[in-house]
């Protein structure tokens, strides 16, 4: 028999078990389309594909946008902003329209070369982690060095520590300290202080970081943290002996409470996996070096502080009904280990119970807030605006809304999410006043209450037009009036004047020919009258504001179209410009800008908007497939707006492929209430109608798209709606890759399913409230299946569980499917160190099925030549170019 395409063409099509140390790829045999495998077919442009990797991109562009740290000497603020020169320091003086140089840099890496003996210069200035300290006149920052250099000063830590330090992978230290987070295991971390205007500078010690366990009142004379699920409280005089001894046995704390218990615990819950974690798993470490204790501090549930110390508040949550879940760590040493954790299902009759409690500093007293009203409800404290000033000095603690400790301002939601009150405590009593009430028929989105004018007004935000607006109440609940109103979304209220009556928010959508969800800033009366644009231009805008609300920082981005940066008053007038982002080298590497595009929904009324990626080596007169990357929402469309070179479906499009990002009704919260809540009981199918129609409008719009292949792949939410694409419109797609995908939202975590899909509240005759839930899955429709459909997780994901991706395996294979599966062993929702290597699968899932290449080699040689190889490095080097070569004559 002859075949028409290489032997080793048919075996990547053949059943095959591959295993590898990323990943194991269980295949069932799929037939090649005959007129895809044949000669004439194109190849993929493996090659211009691995020039776009978000890896290469980043050293040919960097910054995007000025983070301003607002300094303790009036308005003004420094930033670094790094280019193809270099990383430069600025501090900026809005009163003075000034930017200078923090420093002069060549002077300082001069200074750094001779303090550390190691050569620098003024493009490679090694300043990490800076900031400014002793009223703005100190710049404090770190430096990595090879672990065995000798620097002049450097505090030897003792034998026996430095052979533990030896031992431990990862990270620096000095002085006996915990390791620098992010240090390299042939790296240590040194530490120094630069007088600005002397050029003095002094080697010190790892600067003591605010340890996480500890929540720190606003006057900082008390601390609060957890122990044992218990909630203690211990003085500023205990707090400072703790930090630098944590088992000092004279320190002296204060049990607050003693019916902790662990699922209804004081302490908060940590997920494995997530950031949060890590920074736990780093403070135990230091913690571990610092004491023998056995059940030793650790964060409590979010604490919230009356503005003048003498009460906190938090939400205790109450899990020890609801059922547990797991994941197996196959990867864990010596043995796989088991996790466990609480997860709440939809519809399910044991969920997560809330709890309000106050505590007084002084009397130590314990009061649980009369907050009941819904069963099942779900409780947030209202907190005023965190401070920008705060964060630079790391006061970040959350405070109470309300300027006095007499009242608690929260919020109670249905769990249906059709009810909403706001409330106020009297935080005496415990007794509560609902002030503000929302009800609608579908799922209410809210945002902070803001008190003004001494408490005595109050702004709200609400959907209860349609669209989202800000009101103005009285200090009992009653109206006043309307600030913002009209066929537009407000999003962010950024300041307050108060003694002006007028108010910064930010919205989308108000402005006549401008993509919809283009946000800028306004400057309103509290009236509602007056509303002006402060930031004009046909680009999305990000804000960040001055405390006082005097000045704001703007950076205006395109996806087609470098961002820039500019600095503004409160009046829209521009003080300074900043930078705008240098997009030479990547232009001259060869990048194109993506291009924007609008079409219609389904409905023929509803406008989408859209990104259409190209391959740079782009032909009009070519025929090529086109890919939709999807997320359907409904929290976000996931549909770029602003300068996003090292988006992974540039480099995707590169292999040869049409790439869009496209809308869909019910994707987006910056529509109008109908369009955020389109899907609203259709979970499954709301979006792919409007999927459908994009694409077919721009196959007759543009002739160089081919509607006969069409591809489709999303993550999450977007793996779940790639496979419905292809099973509920099964002769127009016809290849998916469906990344971790919710599939079964029955078996998804509660709060998200409830909420977007919908739960029924249901009263029997004896008043008793129980709760109804129904969604279509995936699974049910299996046997539509016609085309390509590779399914993938991670094994650890404990956010959408495998169970999801397994039970979709298990309905195909029942309907005896031909379908294509990846296990990402170790890998949680994100797939982490696996992210890279899974974008190789995907390419070459396309690749195969819309263009018909197969020639791809068992070796991944675009990852190879990204990563040193160990042993003989010119025989590596040699041994790659050789697989790249024979991947081009295949």
């Amino acid at each position: 028999m002859k075949y028409p395409f290489p032997l080793n063409r048919r075996a990547a099509a053949r059943v095959a078990l591959i295993t590898s140390s990323a990943a194991i790829l269980l295949a069932m045999p799929v037939p090649i389309p005959a007129a895809a495998a044949g000669e004439g077919a194109p190849k993929a442009n493996y090659e211009l594909a691995a020039r776009w990797m978000a890896a290469k991109v980043r050293k040919l562009v960097f910054d995007g946008a000025v983070t301003p740290h607002w300094m303790e000497t009036g308005d003004r603020f420094w930033y670094s902003y790094q280019t193809p020169k270099g990383t430069r320091f600025y501090i900026v003086d809005p009163a003075k329209k000034a930017k200078i140089s923090m420093f002069d840099h060549a002077k300082m890496a001069g200074i750094l070369t001779a303090a550390t003996g190691i050569p620098y210069d003024s493009e490679h200035l090694p300043i990490r982690n800076l900031k400014l300290i002793k009223n703005d006149t100190v710049a404090q920052f770190e430096v990595q060095v090879p672990r065995d250099a000798v620097i002049p000063g450097e505090k030897k830590p003792a034998e026996g520590q430095q052979q533990q330090q030896q031992g431990r992978q990862g990270g620096g230290q000095r002085a006996g300290g915990p390791p620098a987070q992010g240090t390299p295991a042939n790296m240590k971390s040194i530490y120094f202080e630069y007088e600005l205007g002397t050029d003095k500078l002094t080697i010190v010690d790892k600067p003591e970081a605010k340890p996480r366990w500890a929540s720190v009142s606003p006057d900082g004379k008390t601390v609060v943290f957890a122990r044992n699920h218990n909630l203690y409280m211990m003085d500023a005089e205990n707090y400072e002996k703790a930090r630098k001894k944590a088992d000092d046995p004279s320190i002296v704390e204060v049990q607050l409470t003693k019916d902790g218990e662990e699922h209804y615990s004081y302490a908060r819950r940590i997920m494995p996996g997530g950031i949060e974690e890590q920074q736990q798993d780093q403070q135990g470490q230091e913690q571990a070096e610092r004491t023998t204790e056995k059940n030793p501090r650790v964060p409590a549930v979010m604490i919230v502080w009356s503005q003048d110390s003498k009460k906190f508040a938090l939400v205790r949550d109450d899990q020890r009904k609801v059922k547990d879940l797991w994941v197996i760590n196959s990867l864990a040493n010596p043995r796989p280990t088991l996790e466990t954790y609480r997860y709440a299902m939809p519809g399910e009759a044991d969920v997560d119970q809330y709890h309000l409690e106050l505590f007084d500093r002084d009397t130590r007293e314990r009061l649980e807030v009369k907050a009941a009203a819904f069963k099942d409800q779900t409780l947030r404290i209202s907190t005023a605006p965190p401070s920008a000033r705060g964060r630079e000095i790391d006061k970040t603690e959350p405070q109470w809304v309300s300027p006095t400790s007499d009242k608690l301002y929260f919020t109670r939601l249905s769990r249906d999410e059709h009810k909403l009150d706001v409330c106020v405590a009297d935080s005496a009593t415990g007794e509560v006043k609902p002030l503000i009430e929302e009800r609608m028929n579908v799922y209410i989105d809210t945002k902070p209450l803001r008190l003004i004018n001494n408490g005595t007004e109050m702004i709200h935000w609400s959907e209860r037009d349609g669209w989202g607006h800000y009101y103005l109440y009285d200090s009992a609940g009653k109206l006043k009036n309307r600030i913002t109103q009209g066929e537009f979304v407000t999003a962010d209220l950024l300041a307050v004047d108060e003694k002006a009556r007028t108010a910064l928010i930010t919205a989308a959508g108000r402005e006549e020919g401008e993509n919809v969800y283009y946000t800028h800033v306004y400057k309103v009366n509290l009236d509602g009258s007056g509303m002006k644009l402060l930031d004009p231009g046909d680009a999305t805008h990000a804000t960040v504001i001055s405390d006082d609300g005097k000045y704001f920082i703007d950076t205006a981005s395109r996806v087609d179209a470098a961002p820039k940066s500019v600095l503004m008053d409160a009046q829209g007038a521009t003080i300074a410009e900043l930078e705008t982002t240098d997009v030479s080298a990547l232009v001259e590497a060869g990048f194109k800008f993506p291009e924007p595009f609008k079409v219609k929904a389904d409905d023929g009324i509803t406008d989408l908007y859209g990104v259409m990626y190209k391959p740079f080596d782009f032909d009009p007169d070519k025929k090529y497939p086109i890919i939709a990357y999807v997320y359907p929402g409904p929290q976000t469309e996931s549909v770029t707006l602003n300068f996003n070179p090292r988006d992974q479906n540039i480099a995707l499009a590169q292999l040869g492929f049409i790439v869009i990002q496209v809308g869909n009704r019910g994707g987006n919260p910056l529509r109008s209430k109908w369009y955020h809540t389109y899907g609203y009981g259709n979970l499954r199918d709301y979006g792919l109608a409007d999927k459908k129609a994009a694409i077919e409008q721009l196959a007759r719009r543009y002739p160089f798209i081919d509607i006969d292949r069409v591809g489709i792949w999303g993550h999450s939410g977007g793996g779940f709606m790639s496979t419905a694409a292809m099973l509920v419109y099964p002769d127009f797609f016809k290849v998916a890759v469906s990344e971790s995908g919710n599939h079964e939202n029955n078996v998804y975590n509660r709060a998200w399913s409830e909420r977007h899909h919908g739960v029924r509240e249901v009263t029997n005759g004896n008043g008793e409230v129980s709760f109804q839930y129904s969604i279509d899955r995936n699974s049910e429709l299996a046997k539509n299946l016609k085309g390509h459909l590779l399914l993938s997780t991670g094994d650890i994901d404990n956010n959408v569980h495998p169970a999801n991706t397994i039970r979709m395996a298990d309905a195909l294979i029942k309907a005896n499917k031909r379908f294509d599966f990846v296990l990402l062993p170790g890998q949680r929702h994100s797939y982490g160190p696996d992210a890279d290597y899974f974008f190789w699968i995907r390419a070459d899932y396309f690749a195969k099925y819309l263009l018909g290449d197969f020639s791809q080699t068992v070796d991944i040689w675009e990852l190879n030549t990204e990563k040193e190889q160990s042993g003989n490095k010119a025989q590596n080097r040699i041994e790659q170019q050789r697989g790249q070569q024979q991947q081009r004559r295949n």
